[in-house]
């Protein structure tokens, strides 16, 4: 199963990058979802104490808001609620 996965994550990686590739500047846009998707992820953490609604800081997580940005976020956010997972 963990192979699955791991196929699973590379087909992510190779997608976000060969969408990079296609902009103007593709390392500045790569990083810069990278740091949305850290700092969206950070964002629901620290209010978390406000709002009720955490996320949990693990390998999924870290690799949806890296690779997805703040859409990855919201996702997890969403199935959080929709399914009770992430």
């Amino acid at each position: 199963m963990k192979g699955a996965w791991a196929v699973l994550a590379a087909v992510g990686l190779v997608c976000v990058a060969w969408a990079a590739s296609r902009q103007n500047h593709p390392a500045a846009r790569v990083l810069a979802g990278a740091f949305c998707g850290l700092g969206a992820l950070g964002a629901v953490n620290l209010l978390g104490s406000y709002t009720g609604v955490t996320l949990a800081l693990n390998y999924a997580a870290a690799y949806a808001s890296v690779v997805l940005g703040a859409p990855g976020v919201i996702t997890l956010l969403v199935l959080r609620a929709v399914l009770g997972l992430a």
